[in-house]
């Protein structure tokens, strides 16, 4: 016999019995086979059966299943699962009428253009406010020669206009898989997404004419940005992708659109079935197909907890982040592109601690003009107001690939050439993004900082560059800004023996976390065998922290720390008993974080973390957990 598989399950079986004994040769069992994938389709689509004849019937159990992936999006959400539509494959190869095809092309393209303007230009698009950088770069995918003069190409060689398409496809496959950097291979969904569009065009299909549920879940093995914003998004409840990263475009865009994310599911698409229930929990980077009652139960407990926590955080939102003994500590938020600027406002956030420049050059094609940059930070100093900013220059490298910038290839690329180091590598660079600021805050603060100090010497050379820029401005009659203000990131364990020579040049200093502990503990962090290996509430850690702002207050340096541990009510209180005062979060970490502080009595906290940073533990997670249960803070 052979199984009847749909979705990896076994929905049946076909039994093939012969009166008298004999032996099946190979060709015999795949044609078995074959009859079985058949009848397996034809039974899940309700050609077989009708379905009040299934009702009685007993099949092989929908056992629940826990789907491990990546968090693209964080959130939790449960609903029913739509497929996203399959790759368009042509059915015609060879053209009857060149003229035609080509003129069949040609419309195609200027439909497929327009259905894009209004997909990006439209309402769904401007409510949602998002990135503009994700969507102009998709637009000029559809716009770009090399591709449109591929197709015109492949057509005249005597194809029809979908296998044009195809072929060009293909080709943009076979270049990209040849790509190391796993930024230019994300690069290959927006061509592919592109492509099935086009097809869809030529076939003559309308877009958005789908019906879906109230609580759709979509399912898809990667999808476009447009794509992506052609559901209807109040219908649309979560997406589960087999593969993808959380630098694709797709990704950004639920990011943007608070869409629960969950990507780099393997064999997904193999493992359920159109209206089959599933949960996307995109703050574990899991997913729970069929789920029990149970289960089910169990979420909809914690979104109603979530909920209410949300409405606790708005309450908070004006509320000045005040301890119990009369400590004022600022909360700012982190931010990275333009939609994240309407959390200074949702949050109650005092500014941004950190806006990360590079976030701009990770979704554009090209090197972003002067231009672009400069109406990138003019926007977001505009939301700020008067709520102070601190830009963190170009910080890529490592795990964040610019492909247009031909760098050689690193066997370690963590510990190479990225952040600073690319940037007084490439003085013309760093100069180009130092002029766009100083032209963006003409006439108002700018607060600047540099990542990956590790010498002196290095923020030396990078606040030269910032001299040099505001010596070109003066003498072109430019306006500079009112305030400049110019720090470092400590990030490298290195600068701990180097504060006292570093803070007296610095205006401030900024903590990043997620990085220090990574170099402090040799363990990399987007590695999951070791990312979690080391608690960062160690007494090293904390002693090293406790050390950095101790030399700040000796000194006068302002420091703040703006890594994850700044979101982390737990975590933000250990800094708090350190004795720092201001932390910049994710947004999703400042209410959390507010309600913390407002119940914190920081001189009876700090006298049990002074006990505590002596310790010889691994971790004093624990204790720490005791402590603030003791003294009724609320983590």
């Amino acid at each position: 016999g052979a199984p009847l598989l749909r979705g990896g399950r076994a929905i049946g079986v076909l039994v093939v019995q012969n009166r008298s004994e004999r032996r099946y040769d190979d060709e015999e069992v795949e044609d078995i086979q074959t009859i079985a994938m058949v009848l397996a389709e034809t039974v899940a689509s309700g050609e077989l059966l009708a379905q009040d004849e299934l009702r009685d019937i007993e099949v092989a159990p929908h056992r629940p299943e826990r789907l491990k992936g990546q968090r693209f999006a964080e959130g939790l959400a449960y609903g029913h699962v739509i497929l996203h539509e399959a790759p368009v494959a042509p059915e015609n190869l060879l053209a009857e009428n060149q003229q035609v095809e080509e003129i069949r092309l040609r419309e195609a393209l200027i439909g497929l253009k327009a259905n894009i303007d209004s997909i990006l230009d439209g309402g769904q698009g401007k409510l949602a406010g998002l990135p503009f950088e994700v969507l102009e770069t998709y637009r000029m995918f559809a716009d770009d020669r090399g591709w449109n003069r591929s197709l015109e190409e492949a057509v005249r060689t005597g194809l029809t206009a979908e296998a044009a398409v195809d072929r060009v496809r293909n080709e943009h496959r076979a270049r990209f898989a040849q790509a190391r950097d796993p930024y230019i291979k994300e690069r290959l969904h927006d061509f592919e997404d592109l492509a099935n569009r086009l097809l869809r065009v030529l076939a003559g299909d309308k877009p958005g004419e789908r019906d879906l549920p109230d609580d759709a879940i979509l399912v898809a093995r990667n999808l476009g940005p447009a794509d992506l914003l052609e559901y209807p998004r109040h219908k649309l409840r979560g997406l589960l992708l087999e593969e993808g990263s959380a630098a694709s475009h797709a990704a950004i865009v639920a990011r943007a659109l608070q869409i629960p994310c969950v990507g780099r599911v393997m064999g997904l698409r193999d493992r359920l079935s159109e209206g089959d229930l599933v949960i996307v929990d995109g703050e574990t980077g899991e997913a729970y197909l069929r789920p029990r009652p149970d289960m089910l139960a169990a979420v909809q407990s914690r979104m109603q907890v979530r909920s209410a926590r949300q409405a606790e955080f708005a309450k908070l939102r004006d509320v000045a982040a005040v301890t119990l003994d009369g400590t004022r500590i600022t909360v700012l938020t982190n931010a990275g592109l333009a939609v994240d600027l309407e959390n200074l406002d949702a949050t109650g956030a005092e500014g941004i601690g950190l806006f990360r420049t590079e976030f701009q050059f990770m979704v554009s094609e090209e090197l972003p003009r002067l231009t672009s940059q400069t109406a990138l930070y003019s926007l977001v100093l505009d939301a700020a107001g008067d709520r102070p900013v601190t830009f963190r220059t170009l910080d890529v490298g490592g795990d964040k690939v610019l492909p247009y910038l031909e760098t050689e290839r690193e066997e370690n690329p963590a510990l190479g050439r990225r952040a600073i180091r690319l940037g007084l590598d490439r003085p013309g660079l760093l100069r180009l993004q130092l002029r766009a600021l100083l032209t963006a805050a003409a006439g108002r603060e700018l607060r600047v900082m540099f990542p990956m100090i590790a010498t002196v010497d290095e923020f030396r050379a990078a606040r030269e560059l910032v001299d040099v820029e505001c010596a070109w401005a003066k003498r072109r009659g430019r306006a500079l800004p009112a305030l400049l203000r110019v720090g470092a990131m400590i990030e490298c364990p290195s600068l701990l023996w180097h504060l006292d020579a570093l803070l007296p040049l610095t205006d401030f200093v900024s903590v990043g976390t997620n990085d220090l502990f990574q170099y402090m503990f040799a363990a990399d962090r987007t590695n999951p065998l070791v990312s979690d290996r080391y608690d960062p509430l160690s007494p090293p850690a904390l002693r090293a922290l406790a050390e950095i702002q101790k030399k700040c207050a000796d000194t006068g340096t302002p420091v703040s720390v703006c890594g994850e541990l700044a979101g982390k009510p737990l975590e933000a209180f250990a800094l708090l008993t350190l004795g720092y005062t201001r932390l910049s979060a994710p947004a999703g970490g400042v209410g959390p974080v507010k309600r913390m502080i407002l119940s914190a009595d920081l001189a009876a906290a700090r006298r049990g973390m002074t006990n505590l940073l002596g310790s010889s533990a691994g971790s004093i997670r624990g204790e720490l957990e005791s402590l603030a249960r003791k003294l009724n803070v609320t983590i």
